[in-house]
């Protein structure tokens, strides 16, 4: 059975039909983007625009999948608004690893990440359409 405990929900009007389990954007509308950032997970559905729902924006929250899931993978969205496995990052072949703590904060600085991970998985799910419990980040 899959549960959901969230802590604070936000009410809003969206800009647009929305999913239920699907993440919605700080816009009000279904992520349309892969690893975009995410105000939360909508809690029902929205078939049009300019319809109030509530969004799960911390605790655990019910989202579909948009691919296998593993328990404990973090989780970014797909081009469709749904859950799947963040990629994990890598050096380039070729690429010299930087070892000096003041480049390393030079370089990070004042950034996003390319992908926004919104949650960590508490249920796996075989593939796409799944629901499962998820554990909101903030």
């Amino acid at each position: 059975m899959t549960q959901a405990r969230s802590v604070f929900d936000q009410s809003v009007v969206s800009a647009g039909a929305i999913a239920r389990g699907r993440a919605v954007s700080f816009g009000r509308a279904q992520v349309g983007t892969a690893g975009a950032k995410a105000l939360g997970i909508a809690k029902q559905a929205a078939t049009a625009s300019g319809q109030d729902i509530t969004v799960a924006v911390i605790g655990t929250a019910v989202a579909e999948t948009g691919a296998q899931v593993a328990v404990g993978d973090s989780l970014v969205t797909d081009d469709q608004g749904r859950m799947v496995p963040a990629s994990l990052l890598t050096v380039a072949a070729g690429a010299t690893g930087v070892t000096s703590s003041a480049a390393n904060g030079a370089i990070l600085t004042g950034a996003d990440l390319p992908q926004f991970v919104l949650a960590d998985a508490l249920q796996a799910a075989s593939g796409a359409g799944a629901f499962i419990e998820v554990f909101m980040r903030r």
